[in-house]
């Protein structure tokens, strides 16, 4: 067993703890309480596990939790579904000894992939598993905007949001930063030896107290579907939803597409982007076809 996963298993339960209020399950808050959120003993409790048991596991200790236990942990903690696989995912880590990193091979998008997103009208691109962005069709590099112009290694979704200008071009873009790191959080527990997880998170924790502060909260997110508020340059405020779709084939990597409600004065606002890009396009080509 590596300290590391031992260490996320505890902090991860430490910040549950501390989040839960004893009203929350049942229990009368009682003078002189100097703690936030459940004492230890009272969880251990509720969950019919020794004080001294959880104690190491809060520690970071050399325990190993049966699936019972962690199953007791998370209905004391009141968990979601996604907490729940996130508790038995980084359980799953501690236990595992350490081996030598794997090499891991660059995140590839397939051809037909490719075919696909230059097809589809809606704004599209397809994001690997730790929020780099892979690949776009004009309409997304629109809304990317000069992201897009940016080294490959620096293109990802959440350093893109963690900047302070990105305030006036997404609206919601500290709603949608915690959302980002709860996904990212979910994939690098999935795969804690992957390089770019670490070598990601390591970079944005440096650069942003927001990003380091909302890490620490070890939030967990496995979002397949949301909204974004998008302040465009050319058209004005866009209000879009985003469904994200696995590629067949490719581990990691999804096809995030972006709509607009039929009808909708959004709708207009993406068919007008559409028209100015392809004008732009065409103007573009036929100044390179004339002649010196």
């Amino acid at each position: 067993m590596t300290d590391e996963p031992r260490r996320q298993l505890a902090d991860f339960l430490r910040t549950r703890r501390t989040r839960l209020h004893p009203r929350d399950v049942g229990l009368e808050p009682g003078p002189r309480r100097r703690v936030a959120g459940l004492r230890r003993e009272e969880l251990a409790l509720l969950a019919g596990v020794s004080a001294d048991y959880y104690q190491r596991m809060e520690q970071g200790r050399d325990v190993r939790p049966s699936q019972q236990v962690l199953d007791a942990l998370a209905r004391a903690l009141n968990f979601s579904a996604e907490e729940t696989r996130h508790l038995h995912s980084l359980a799953a880590a501690a236990r595992t000894p350490a081996r030598p990193p794997r090499p891991y091979g660059p995140e590839e998008v397939p051809p037909t992939t490719l075919r696909l997103l230059h097809t589809t009208t809606a704004p599209a691109m397809v994001v690997g598993r730790f929020l780099d962005v892979l690949a776009w069709n004009p309409l997304a590099g629109s809304l990317l905007g000069a992201f897009t112009q940016l080294p490959q290694t620096e293109r990802n979704l959440l350093g893109l949001l963690l900047h302070p200008e990105a305030d006036h071009a997404c609206p919601e873009r500290a709603a949608t930063v915690a959302e980002l790191t709860g996904m990212l959080r979910a994939q690098v527990a999935a795969d804690p030896s992957h390089p770019r997880g670490a070598e990601l998170v390591g970079e944005l924790a440096v650069r942003s107290h927001e990003f380091a502060t909302l890490w620490a909260r070890h939030d967990i997110e496995e979002v397949t579907r949301g909204r974004m508020r998008v302040n465009h340059p050319l058209v004005g405020e866009l209000n879009l939803d985003w469904d994200a779709y696995p590629i067949p084939g490719a581990s990691g990597p999804v096809l995030i597409v972006l709509t607009a409600e039929d009808g909708s004065p959004d709708t207009e606002r993406l068919r007008l982007l559409a028209g100015l890009l392809d004008t732009q396009e065409s103007g573009a080509q036929s100044a390179s076809r004339r002649p010196l």
